[in-house]
């Protein structure tokens, strides 16, 4: 199996990332991988980070064959010379990134290149960037970097970083493709794959979630109820109430159990329970280290919950999107087939003008979030205008 495998519909960059791994003077240092959540930004840097290492070729004569131990290795994160960042809080620090950029100056170990991979380097803070910046600006001869992030917009990746990458744009992958590859790869029944497809939105993470998963299922349900269910200034706050409970409870239920094992990982490792002289100055520096370890945990908590939060609005703002194709009669599929007569409702009982702005206070919502307001203020604000119109 090569390691393009789980990269959906994206052909024109498995090409152009094949041949720069084949060919020496198709290589460059710096990569930008760009596209719409669930397109496989972070997969294809993987894959292509496989392909670079690989210790053979595919069927096609090229490197990333999927099975010899440095693309599996790769593709399992264990790699010595891959070295993956994942930020799990709200940004991704200067301190980590000088840190990292020290370990990218080293020759590898095992491989043929020493490559970091960054998969939300939108989430790179202004001196992180800048730290990132001066490795960029001048590498070591082995070490390459691969960036994910949206766009290659100035409000996503610097220009001074965009401008020494390599830009590789990745499309939204159809409908059919996504339901091939879940009824075919992941084993799921072909009805619910084809159903799966067509309402995540091009995300094949989320469309996985949405075919296996109850609890996502009726998460998106609850965000879909919200339009043609508010009546009164108190369903305003109760939908509040119920939005921001869904994502609170989604992140708990994602981090308690992993937070509870490094607390006991981090208890362990500082000696808890142990008897002797050093017992007293290994307890002060355990101090030190929980309150790192929850403020990492508190950090990841948020952004777990403001991903939640930012899910039910991509799906509110796909049926206001609905309500815009139905009143107008426009010729392209619809983000919630299954909501249609939900939709043609809205679009009987709803202005154009109205729904628009009903879109419109979704996305400033969403913007709100990105800016750290509170979320409760930011989505009671949102409910307010999807009330009164």
């Amino acid at each position: 199996m090569s390691v393009w495998a789980d990269l959906v519909g994206q052909g024109r960059a498995i090409a152009e990332l094949s041949h720069a791994a084949a060919e020496p003077s198709a290589m460059t240092h710096a990569w930008l991988f760009t596209g719409p959540p669930g397109c496989g930004r972070s997969v294809a840097a993987r894959a292509f980070a496989a392909a670079l290492q690989c210790g053979q070729s595919s069927a096609e004569g090229r490197p990333g064959c999927g099975r010899c131990q440095s693309c599996r290795t790769v593709l399992a994160g264990t790699h010595p010379d891959v070295r993956e960042v994942v930020p799990e809080g709200l940004s991704i620090s200067v301190a980590e990134m000088r840190a990292l950029v020290q370990i990218a100056a080293r020759r590898p170990s095992t491989g043929r290149w020493q490559i970091v991979l960054i998969a939300d380097a939108d989430r790179l803070t202004e001196g992180a960037a800048n730290a990132l910046l001066k490795a960029v600006e001048e590498p070591a001869n082995a070490t390459v970097f691969l960036l994910c992030a949206p766009s290659d917009h100035p409000d996503d990746v610097p220009v001074t970083i965009r401008s020494r990458c390599r830009v590789v744009p990745l499309c939204t992958p159809s409908t059919d493709a996504i339901a091939a590859v879940l009824a075919e790869r992941d084993g799921i029944d072909p009805s619910t794959a084809e159903w799966a497809a067509s309402v995540c939105g091009g995300h094949v993470g989320r469309a996985r979630r949405m075919a296996r998963d109850d609890e996502a299922r009726a998460r998106r349900e609850q965000a879909l109820r919200l339009p043609l269910t508010l009546r009164s200034f108190g369903d305003v706050f109760t939908a509040a109430d119920e939005l921001i409970g869904s994502a609170e409870a989604e992140a708990a239920d994602l981090s308690s159990a992993r937070d509870l094992a490094e607390r006991e990982a981090l208890a362990i490792a500082m000696g808890a329970g142990g008897t002797g002289k050093g017992v007293a100055a290994a307890a002060r520096g355990a101090k030190a280290a929980e309150r790192d370890l929850e403020r990492k945990q508190r950090s990841r908590a948020t952004r777990t919950q403001r991903d939640a939060l930012d899910r039910a609005l991509v799906d509110l703002a796909g049926f206001y999107r609905d309500v815009l194709v139905v009143r107008f009669g426009a010729a392209v599929a619809f983000t919630h087939p299954d909501h249609l007569p939900d939709a043609q409702r809205a679009g009987a009982a709803w202005t154009p003008e109205s729904t628009l702005r009903r879109l419109e206070a979704v996305l400033s919502c969403r913007k709100a979030l990105a800016l750290n307001v509170k979320p409760r203020i930011a989505v009671e604000a949102m409910l307010t205008v999807l009330y009164t119109g």
